[in-house]
C-alpha cells in the first residue's frame, strides 16, 4: 500500500554497503556537563517542533525557548541566532540519516539485498526527517552558510556509497569500468530527489514498489545482475 507523506508536525540514500566516514563526524561540538547537555538537546528538540509547525521564518526564538521550558536568555546562552540552531538540529538529524541508512550484514554478503534493505530504511528515515530536509534546501538557494552546509552533510553519504562501489568492483561483481565517485553522486541524487516528491510534494508512491524500483535501478547501474521476477504491484 501506499506510504503517504509525513504528517507536518514529523516529516526531511540508499547505499552499496559498508561504512566510510563514521557518522560521529557528523556531530557537533556540545557542553561537557549533563546539565547543559540537556538543556541544549532541549533546545534543539524544541526548535524542530517550532519549524516543523511553524516553519523557519515564522518561528521565533521566544517559541523555541517557551517549547524547551527555557528563557530567551538560555538559548542564546547556547546559540545565537534560529539559523545556528537549525544548523546543529539539521546536522543531528543527519548523523541519525547516516546511521540508519547503513547497509548491514557481512561484507561478502549478496550485495543487491544489502541495497534493498538499506533503500528501504532509507526511505523510512526520509519520510521522518523530509520537512526538515526541506528546509534546509530552500535556505541553500539563498545562503551560502547553507549551501556549505548541505555539501558538507552531503558527502559522507556519497563517500560511502563510493566506497562500497570500489569494494564491489576489487570483489569483481561490479562493472569495473564505472567512474565510483561519479556513480554514487548521481545515484545518491537519484534518491534524494525521489524522496522530496514523496515526502515532501506529497506524490504518492506504493512503498514496496518504490524499494524494488530503487533497488533494481541502483543495482543494475553499477553493473550487478538482478533476478527477473516480477516487482510488487504488477
Amino acid at each position: 500500500m501506499a506510504r503517504r507523506a509525513a504528517p507536518p508536525a514529523r516529516r526531511g540514500r540508499g547505499t552499496s554497503g559498508g561504512a566510510a566516514p563514521a557518522a560521529s563526524v557528523l556531530a557537533p561540538n556540545g557542553p561537557t556537563t549533563t546539565r547543559g547537555r540537556r538543556t541544549r538537546a532541549a533546545l534543539v528538540g524544541a526548535a524542530r517542533s517550532a519549524f516543523e509547525e511553524l516553519g523557519f521564518r515564522d518561528a521565533r526564538i521566544s517559541d523555541i525557548a517557551e517549547r524547551a521550558g527555557t528563557s530567551y536568555g538560555v538559548f542564546y546562552h547556547y546559540f545565537d541566532s534560529k539559523e545556528s540552531i537549525l544548523h546543529e538540529l539539521f546536522t543531528v538529524v543527519t548523523g541519525e540519516m547516516y546511521v540508519a541508512s547503513q547497509a548491514r550484514g557481512e561484507p561478502s554478503g549478496d550485495p543487491v539485498e544489502k541495497i534493498r534493505a538499506a533503500n528501504r530504511r532509507y526511505l523510512a528515515v526520509a519520510a521522518r526527517n523530509a520537512r526538515l530536509v526541506a528546509t534546509i534546501e530552500e535556505l541553500a538557494f539563498r545562503e551560502p552558510q547553507f549551501r556549505e552546509l548541505k555539501l558538507r552533510i552531503r558527502e559522507p553519504f556519497v563517500r560511502r556509497n563510493e566506497a562500497g562501489i570500489r569494494r564491489l568492483q576489487d570483489r569483481g561483481v561490479a562493472d569495473p569500468d564505472l567512474d565510483a565517485a561519479m556513480a554514487a553522486t548521481m545515484l545518491g541524487g537519484m534518491i534524494e530527489h525521489f524522496t522530496m516528491l514523496w515526502f515532501v510534494h506529497g506524490v504518492e508512491y506504493d512503498e514496496e514498489l518504490a524499494v524494488e524500483t530503487l533497488t533494481r535501478l541502483w543495482a543494475r547501474a553499477i553493473g550487478l545482475p538482478v533476478g527477473g521476477g516480477t516487482t510488487p504491484g504488477s
